[in-house]
């Protein structure tokens, strides 16, 4: 889980649903623009915002808790 775009930056068609399955699918080998056409996802913005996403939410709650432990103390 993490935090992907609902929409495109670019055109504003819904992205967001799509991203588990492709995540998934190219985690398991998969040909990511394959993947992307069997999501229908055709116009170019959209593609670049899902094969260029990264999840950094993982990265940023680990500052989150430190911050949160030394303020409480």
């Amino acid at each position: 889980m993490g935090i992907v775009p609902i929409r495109c930056f670019t055109c504003g068609s819904i992205i967001g649903d799509k991203w588990e399955e492709f995540k998934r699918r190219v985690d398991a080998g998969e040909n990511p623009g394959k993947v992307l056409d069997d999501l229908g996802v055709k116009r170019y913005c959209c593609r670049s915002m899902l094969i260029s996403h990264v999840e950094i939410i993982d990265d940023l709650l680990k500052y989150f808790m430190v911050g949160r432990s030394i303020s409480n103390e």
